[in-house]
């Protein structure tokens, strides 16, 4: 089955599967929630390439196969390099760990501050007890195994009563969809969230979809002078009025109810049920009081221009990874007729059933003994060349995978050490991993200060005690590094130029933490090393007064013992 027209886009990597041939309803056989009338048709290639990278991470791409048509894809075995790939570039790409950190707190307790930093290191405590709260390090991780193996995620935010602060939750990107009203507006003015819901026969309920809208608007009421479009002023800019908002509408449909047409963003309200929330307020354009969508869509990759979406690190190695399945599949077959060869036989005697006369099938098994006569001869098909050259090729496509993919062998685990023959070499081998993790983390720089900015601002929003009005202060996630460092050298390198004068303490500091050195907080390490330098210097001082008085001492006794001998 060919593909019925050729196409190019985010997803044209996958239109050599059959599932994606047909660029209008992909994946319509394999899919059939696919085929749901709410779905809108421009989503629909992205939603089956999730599904078609979901197969592969669950061993699953054969199954696949065979429901559009492949029979013989149910023999295929799956050994979950797919997976392993995955959880190889995620682990990259998270590092050992990830700090909150805010612009200028490294600063608070130098001896001369700088403008701020005493407000930013405040800030920067307070959210990081909340990610300790909020769980953030479990929900990044969420987040980012999905963003590497679909290429994209979605993190929500929203503001809690009861607890007192913003609630971070991660999304299947299969449920994000935004609504721009201009393709050159960086983020969406209005973002759906929707999921099919099943039927519960048990509970007496049908099978519907629920759908949760994020939309920005003008503020409703009245303002002076009959005036329709209000305006409010919000805690993070001060002075300065708006007339937007952000609404939320939370509400459920019955499958059975929609018609041709009524898509996602063309649900007939008429027929909605709102849902409510635990104080009675109908979640039917609840004012969220904020002027932002509180939605972070975090993309794998940086994408192409004109394009939103980010690319799954299988993208580029998925037909080498059908290849490697295929190779494994013939290396399982050759492997039975190496050890359990087939045999031909000349001359033998074969054993009678003695209830149909019939001659017995001979069995290969330890201990056999078949009789040959004067000139019987046995022969045994030797497909052992054959098992190698399968072998060598598993290797070849791994090189390639590992290549291609820019995790590279040494990333994978594979490379021989023996054929490493320096550090240096060694670095040169991680290269491209060292480029694809610099590029993964880039594309989701900004993502994060975002996240961050809105965490304050829901913060202020929700008038939480010690958040007062102010502008958001610039916040960051720190990673880790994501390959060893030769601590050693890092060190030796510090000290020299340090004690030469060409690095500040802070500076030399930060090269530490960088390095991996179990420093928690750079700020508070500079200044325990301050305070001790002048421990030091003040116990110098001590003792050079002290032997100085010793010395004067000892010179005012000669004094006195020389003088009876002079007179």
């Amino acid at each position: 089955m060919g593909l019925r027209q050729f196409l190019i886009d985010a997803w044209s990597w996958l239109n050599y599967k059959p599932v994606m041939a047909d660029a209008g309803r992909p994946g319509n056989r394999a899919f059939p929630e696919l085929a749901r009338t709410w779905v809108p048709p421009h989503e629909l290639r992205r939603l089956a390439a999730y599904k078609v990278l979901a197969s592969y991470d669950n061993n699953q791409a054969g199954q696949l196969a065979a429901a559009c048509g492949d029979a013989g894809a149910f023999e295929r075995r799956e050994l979950g390099d797919a997976a392993n790939l995955v959880d190889t570039a995620l682990g990259y790409l998270l590092g050992s760990e990830q700090k909150v950190a805010v612009e200028g707190a490294e600063h608070a307790d130098d001896q001369t501050p700088t403008p701020g930093a005493a407000e930013a290191a405040v800030v920067q405590e307070r959210l990081r007890t909340w990610a300790d709260k909020e769980l953030l390090t479990l929900r990044v991780q969420q987040a980012e195994r999905a963003a590497v193996l679909l290429g994209d995620s979605v993190m929500v935010l929203a503001w809690n009563p009861q607890k007192q602060r913003p609630t971070l939750r991660v999304y299947d990107p299969g449920f994000f969809f935004p609504q721009w009203a201009d393709e050159d507006d960086d983020f969406p003015s209005r973002v759906h969230l929707a999921w099919e819901l099943p039927a519960d026969d048990d509970a007496g309920l049908k099978a519907r979809v629920r759908r949760v809208t994020y939309e920005l608007g003008p503020i409703a009421g009245h303002g002076e002078e009959g005036d329709e479009a209000g305006t409010r002023q919000y805690p993070w800019e001060p002075g300065r009025t708006s007339s937007v908002t952000c609404y939320l509408t939370d509400a459920e449909w019955l499958l059975e109810d929609l018609k041709n047409g009524e898509t996602l963003d063309r649900l007939p309200m008429s027929k909605a049920a709102y849902r409510v929330r635990p104080d009675g307020t109908e979640l039917n354009r609840l004012d969220l009081m904020i002027d932002f969508v509180p939605i972070v869509h975090i993309a794998n990759t940086i994408p192409d221009g004109g394009e939103h979406w980010g690319r799954s690190v299988l993208a580029r190695v998925l037909q080498a990874l059908d290849e490697l399945a295929a190779t494994d599949s013939d290396s399982s077959a050759a492997s039975a007729t190496t050890g359990t060869p087939i045999i031909g036989l000349a001359g033998a005697r074969l054993p009678v059933d003695r209830a149909t006369g019939q001659p017995l099938e001979l069995q290969v098994k330890a201990g056999a003994v078949w009789q040959l006569g004067e000139t019987g001869r046995m022969d045994a098909l030797d497909t052992s060349p054959q098992l190698a050259e399968l072998r060598a090729r598993v290797d070849h496509l791994l090189e390639r995978i590992a290549s291609n993919s820019r995790v590279t062998a040494a990333g994978l685990g594979t490379l021989d050490a023996t054929e490493v023959p320096s550090g240096y070499a060694l670095k040169l081998a991680l290269g491209p991993l060292d480029a694809l993790i610099g590029m993964m983390r880039l594309a989701r720089e900004h993502k994060y200060r975002l996240l961050f900015k809105m965490v304050q601002r829901l913060y202020q929003a929700g008038r939480a005690e010690g958040w007062s009005a102010g502008e958001s202060l610039p916040t960051r996630l720190v990673w880790a590094p994501h390959t060893p460092t030769d601590r050693a050298a890092v060190l030796d390198e510090v000290v020299t130029a340090y004690g030469a004068g060409v690095l500040s303490l802070e500076t030399a500091v930060a090269m530490l933490v960088k390095a991996g050195y179990p420093i928690e907080d750079a700020s508070q390490e500079v200044t325990r090393i301050r305070a001790r330098t002048e421990q030091d210097a003040a116990i110098r001082i001590a003792d050079n007064a002290a032997r100085r008085g010793r010395d004067k001492d000892a010179g005012e006794d000669q004094d006195r013992d020389d003088a009876p001998a002079a007179a």
